[in-house]
């Protein structure tokens, strides 16, 4: 065993232990859990702002699915920040290491963004209509 090898083997050690970031097109859990996530809280968003502008009068939707839209957002909002927490406290490495951290951070704000959405269609639904 040459010199040059027993110096080498720990470089090349270190080498391989080093965790490399995910590629353009790969798809790992954590990316895909991440655009799960902001795709649910982009959809508790369009939910949420369908039914608050039902519950302020702003459409002629009128009393049909009255106050279901906003618990449907709040729910799928609710459900984003949860994926999104989860996905941004398990990810391995920092921003663009391909471990999908900027989704979770995207569903959370997204997820949020729904959830509140949906909690003032829900409010504004049963002071406008108390006999619903």
């Amino acid at each position: 065993m040459s010199v040059g090898s027993v110096l080498a083997a720990p470089a090349a050690a270190y080498v391989s232990a080093q965790p490399t970031a995910a590629g353009v097109t790969d798809m790992g859990a954590g990316r895909i859990g991440a655009i799960t996530a902001a795709l649910l809280g982009l959809t508790a968003v369009a939910v949420g702002a369908l039914a608050l502008a039902r519950a302020t009068g702003r459409t002629r939707a009128g009393r049909i699915g009255h106050g279901r839209g906003g618990a449907v957002a709040v729910a799928a909002g609710l459900a984003a920040l949860a994926l999104g927490g989860l996905v941004a406290a398990t990810a391995d490495g920092g921003l663009g290491s391909g471990n999908g951290l900027g989704g979770a951070y995207v569903a959370l704000i997204v997820g949020l963004t729904g959830t509140t959405l949906g909690a003032l269609s829900l409010a504004r639904s049963r002071r406008t209509h108390p006999s619903v």
